[in-house]
């Protein structure tokens, strides 16, 4: 191994307490009893918390850390840490360093300031956080601050859950329960189920000198404005190009952080849109692979800053190119290391795969709104559909193999004449390679890419817990219909071909392998019954539907409480979203573009002047002084009716009509002004037009 490797190796999970570190620093009694507490999901005794306290606090001590915190993931989308030190004093004046097992297991924060929809008012504050044992805690290191992480579930005084991860780990035991179910009931031995994830991460890179003089991408993480630069991705070279040195030195610096995280970054490489880039990690369960996504997103803003760059996670920065999502590949694997989603060499003969394959199935047609609205953002609604991405149409992708198997399965039988085989490349000088048993399809929202789905419909600034909860329990809700028929079935073979039979028949509607893309397929949906629900406010209104509300509540994931107040904290988040938008381009229009406009249509209008005296004709330089001027009007009067929109939306109180009246009204506004700006942009003196250009934001490096 090269002195290179060797220091990976041992760098990677550094600055983790994981499994190794565990068994490394604690007692063989005490670290067998922790691994069985963790297994049965039992509350962690007070006496064996703080061993394992103690143990935490000297590796941390030692690794430089002065304080710990808990962390956690409120609605906001984004993560919280309250620091407190190890510091505690003596009566002789002195110090000691000491952690306790109730400061590990459990915290105080203020839980009135965050986004609760309802659950708390402002002075009802006393919230909770309490330790997931699942997901290690870790080391960060931020300048010369150097504190504990503790990965946090947060809780209401009253035990509403507050947050992204509380909904996540319940469906995850779910999820566990019924697949479980499942393969007893068809003679399986496998004691538990976890659904695992590999999220990629798509994002771009921009020079941080050019970011500081566009306030629109401070403060909204996105462009407001910019006329098309004269190139931009047609040309499709940027795409697995090779890297920039500049973007590689980052990517090296990015990589070294998250592996001493623990975070198996793997895969990194050029996207589509020019400036535009993408980081995949290897699979963990759900849980973990959530909160390293979390820490991928921060990393790469943060590691970009060093390198004078500014990362950019929204979905649509730029207007004209490709804008970035985050492709959840999504499977489930039980204690034994099985992937029930792998189809094996003959799919039709794998009743395990085949049942799974169709309760995913069933899972996604019925509860496709549900699915839909787990992605609704404001900004993966300029991304959505447009001929880069998913369509909000859901469907899902199984290839002509699987798709075949599901044909017979709805006629009554299984066999496959679609086999994977051997694919033969025509070269002499390279071997044949085995195909898979599908093709893979970029255009598809929720694609099945060979031993895992791949649901393609997420934001690239979402944290991954949202969707994810509503998979993990939509699929367990058709898990435990199949689990309650096979368990009083007297022949599970014969019910099991009657259940398949059955799903395939009803839910093969859902089932789509061509361009997602076409009007074509948007007409053929329609005629299936498929939703097609593009708007965010129109998503997230269908969340509290009873069905919704029945499922959450049967598998003890939401109550119905927790779920409106979900609705409702999407609904918000969409207005204040768009009304920082909207004031944001206010502020640059008025303050920025008018003038610069302005500017240049004074020396247009002495030029002319100048050339009048000289007798010389200047029909030219009119009719752009006219134009000018028209575009400075234009743009003055959209302006402010962006101004009176967005005032007039701010003070409605019903927060489902505020947030309809943001889509209806304001952003039609937004699109005015920015029609005017874009195209005085065009004309106005590159020495004078005070934004940075897409061309310079893009290819700038």
């Amino acid at each position: 191994m090269s002195e290179c490797c060797e220091s990976i190796v041992s760098l990677f999970g550094t600055n983790v307490f994981n499994d190794v570190t565990m068994r490394e620093r604690l007692p063989k009694n005490v670290y067998k009893e922790f691994k069985k507490t963790m297994a049965e999901a039992r509350f962690l005794d007070s006496a064996l918390a703080d061993v394992v306290a103690n143990a935490m606090k000297d590796w941390a001590i030692e690794k430089g850390a002065t304080h710990f915190c808990h962390w956690f993931q409120p609605m906001t989308g984004l993560t919280a840490e309250k620091h407190d030190s190890f510091i505690s004093p003596t009566a002789e004046g002195r110090t000691i360093m000491e952690f306790s097992g109730k400061e590990l297991t459990q915290g105080e924060p203020d839980a009135s300031s965050f986004p609760s929809g309802g659950l708390r008012a402002t002075f009802e504050a006393r919230g909770y956080t309490a330790w997931d044992c699942t997901s290690p805690a870790f080391i960060k290191e931020t300048g010369k601050n150097i504190t504990l992480y503790i990965p946090c579930a947060f809780c209401s005084y009253t035990a509403e859950a507050l947050d992204k991860k509380t909904p996540l780990l319940k469906s995850m035991d779910a999820l566990n329960v019924q697949a479980t179910r499942v393969l007893k009931a068809l003679g399986g031995t496998s004691k538990s189920v976890a659904a695992t994830l590999g999220p990629e991460q798509e994002y771009f890179l921009i020079d941080k000198k050019l970011a500081e003089k566009r306030l629109d991408i401070m403060l909204t993480g996105r462009t407001l404005f910019g006329a098309s630069s004269p190139r931009g991705q047609e040309m499709s070279d940027h795409y697995f190009g090779a890297l920039h040195e500049r973007v590689a030195s980052y990517m090296h610096d990015l990589n070294v952080e998250l592996w001493k995280l623990g975070v198996a970054a793997k895969t990194q490489h050029n996207e589509v849109s020019p400036a535009q880039y993408e980081l995949a990690p290897v699979f963990a369960t759900v849980n973990v692979a959530t909160d390293h996504n979390q820490l991928v997103m921060e990393t790469m803003q943060k590691v970009a800053l060093r390198h004078n760059m500014v990362c950019l996670l929204n979905e649509k920065p730029f207007s004209g190119v490709n804008g970035s999502g985050k492709h959840n590949n999504w499977s489930m694997v039980t204690d034994d290391g099985v992937n029930l989603l792998e189809p094996g060499s003959t799919p039709h003969d794998n009743m395990v795969f085949l049942v799974m394959l169709c309760a995913v199935m069933r899972a996604v047609d019925k509860y496709s709104k549900l699915l839909r609205a787990s992605v609704a953002t404001a900004g993966n609604d300029h991304r959505l559909g447009a001929h880069e991405a998913p369509p909000a149409i859901v469907s899902i992708f199984l290839g002509d193999q699987l798709m075949d198997i599901i044909e017979q399965l709805a006629s009554g039988g299984a066999k496959s004449s679609k086999a994977g085989g051997q694919l033969k490349l025509g070269v002499s000088t390279l071997p044949q390679l085995p195909k898979d048993s599908t093709d893979r399809n970029r255009t598809s929202p929720f694609a099945f890419t060979g031993n895992k789905f791949e649901f393609r419909m997420v934001g690239s600034s979402q944290s991954t817990a949202g969707p994810m909860f509503v998979l993990n329990t939509i699929v367990a809700d058709t898990l435990k219909e199949i689990a309650d028929e096979l368990e009083k079935s007297t022949n599970v073979k014969t019910s099991v071909q009657k259940i398949l039979q059955k799903i395939a028949k009803d839910h093969k509607k859902i089932v789509f392998n061509g361009d997602n893309y076409t009007e074509e397929w948007a007409k053929e949906a329609a005629k299936r019954g498929l939703p097609n629900i593009k708007s965010t406010v129109e998503s997230i209104e269908t969340i509290t539907d009873a069905e919704n509300v029945e499922l959450f509540k049967t598998h003890k994931v939401l109550t119905k409480a927790e779920l409106k107040a979900r609705a409702e904290i999407l609904l918000d988040a969409y207005s204040m979203t768009i009304n920082i938008e909207a004031r944001t381009a206010v502020s640059i229009a008025q303050r920025q573009i008018i003038p610069a406009a302005i500017e240049y249509s004074g020396i247009l209008a002495k030029t002319i002047k100048n050339i009048g005296k000289a007798g010389v004709e200047s029909g030219s330089q009119k009719n752009m002084l006219e134009k000018v001027c028209g575009l400075i009007d234009s743009l003055s009067n959209a302006t402010e009716c962006l101004k009176n929109a967005a005032c007039q939306a701010n003070s409605i109180d019903n927060t489902a009509k505020k947030a309809e009246n943001y889509r209806d009204v304001v952003k039609p506004a937004m699109a005015l002004v920015r029609k005017a700006a874009d195209e005085l942009e065009t004309m106005v003196d590159a020495k004078i037009w005070p934004l940075p250009t897409y061309a310079e934001l893009l290819f700038v490096k």
